[in-house]
């Protein structure tokens, strides 16, 4: 439990979870095509956490953008790991290509954190809900 309270807390906001999101996706795309030769699989996978991430690191007042921001963050990273041709036109259906075939990983992490958010949502309304009834009482 000590670990856990350890840990970095930020609490961004809307925007700002947006820009982690696609920074960090960014670079994680980079990092891909540097390390593994552009696997769709690998970056996939790296986008589940940084979607939980996304979604308990956004602050309160904002917690609907997370489900929002994170599937235009994985496309916004995939741009350096989808397969690209001659041109704009290429680079273009070398994207639509990947987000069809990576699409299990694109709803897996929208649905992390969609989860998460509806979760600290539902926190979030017990506990006023619980502080109104103190004061009331």
């Amino acid at each position: 439990m000590r670990a856990l309270r350890a840990m970095p807390n930020p609490r961004l906001t809307g925007l700002g979870s947006g820009l982690f999101c696609a920074a960090v996706m960014t670079l994680l795309g980079f990092l891909d095509e540097l390390l593994f030769g552009a696997s769709l699989t690998v970056y996939g996978v790296l986008f589940v956490p940084v979607s939980l991430l996304t979604a308990l690191w956004v602050r309160r007042g904002d917690l609907l953008t997370a489900p929002v921001v994170v599937p235009i963050a994985f496309a916004v990273g995939l741009l350096p790991v989808a397969e690209s041709g001659d041109g704009v036109g290429g680079r273009l259906m070398g994207l639509v290509t990947a987000l069809a075939t990576e699409a299990g990983w694109l709803y897996g992490g929208t649905l992390v954190a969609g989860s998460t958010v509806i979760v600290r949502r539902i926190r979030l309304v017990r506990r006023r809900a619980a502080a109104r009834n103190r004061t009331s009482a």
